[in-house]
């Protein structure tokens, strides 16, 4: 088959065109050994074209993330600066006081950025969960290992009922645990128990945290996976990890609001298929 130099000619311009930037459909749907290096090319322009809208959204989600770390940081880095600057020249009791609050500020600054860039790394695609079957019990223990001295200070303390094996990445679902029971924790009064429980049936195994709060009122419910769109409490940034991990295990994160007047309680699901 003899190709003509003016089709020749025609398919250059037309690849410079898309390589210009240019939508531009090569495909004539016609048979021959052209039409079929226009479909290969075709192909290959659209698979590139995929590539690149998905590396631009990628350096988008890194510049979001890198501005929500300055956003957060913002606030409580200036509090302590100030703290910082009246320590030297205050009494005891309120140096005492200052102290304490720098040491909360930086606790909660190391939460943040563990949770913004771990938040990142989730909608970047990158993370690889790795599941295995696990007890509520050693799940619950995992997840209250860095919230020991917080219940401790409240004086609160966690109670199980039912344990259920589950399947699942025992460490970033301990982490979603973790959130859940914090903002429990936070939301609940001294002395006050907070309850965990858990169960299955034909569709999911489940897990859930109810606390001694106020509830949570119908329309805030709605924000509450929207990332600073939250209650008036914490940074707006524990749920939206929370649900982003269970929703990469083929799972999700219930919330009962208790009607604004009782415990809130959020359920960790993993669905069965």
């Amino acid at each position: 088959m003899i190709i003509k130099r003016k089709e020749i000619e025609g398919l250059s311009a037309d690849i410079r065109r898309i390589i210009d930037g240019h939508a531009h459909d090569l495909r004539d749907n016609l048979e021959g050994r052209l039409s079929i290096l226009k479909n290969d090319i075709h192909t290959l322009a659209g698979r590139l074209n995929e590539q690149a809208l998905n590396l631009k959204k990628e350096k988008i989600n890194l510049a979001d993330a890198l501005a929500d770390i300055s956003h957060q940081l913002k606030t409580p880095l200036t509090a302590m600066m100030v703290m910082t600057e009246l320590l030297e020249n205050a009494p005891p009791d309120k140096a005492a006081e200052f102290i304490r609050n720098i040491k909360q500020g930086l606790a909660q600054t190391g939460w943040l950025v563990s949770a913004l860039l771990k938040m990142a790394k989730l909608e970047s695609g990158s993370v690889n969960f790795s599941k295995s079957i696990i007890t509520a019990r050693e799940l619950l223990d995992l997840a209250l290992q860095p919230l020991r001295i917080l219940l401790d200070i409240k004086d609160q303390h966690v109670k199980l009922e039912g344990d259920i094996v589950f399947y699942c990445d025992k460490n970033w679902t301990a982490e979603v645990l973790t959130n859940i029971i914090k903002n429990a924790s936070e939301h609940s009064p001294q002395g006050s128990v907070i309850e965990v429980t858990s169960g299955s049936n034909p569709i999911a195994s489940w897990i859930a945290v109810e606390d001694m709060g106020k509830g949570i009122p119908s329309q805030e419910i709605k924000n509450l996976f929207k990332r600073y769109g939250g209650t008036k409490q914490g940074t707006g940034i524990g749920l939206p990890l929370a649900l982003a991990i269970m929703q990469g295990q083929n799972g999700d994160l219930e919330v009962d609001g208790g009607g604004g007047k009782s415990g809130a309680k959020l359920t960790l699901k993993f669905y069965a298929i």
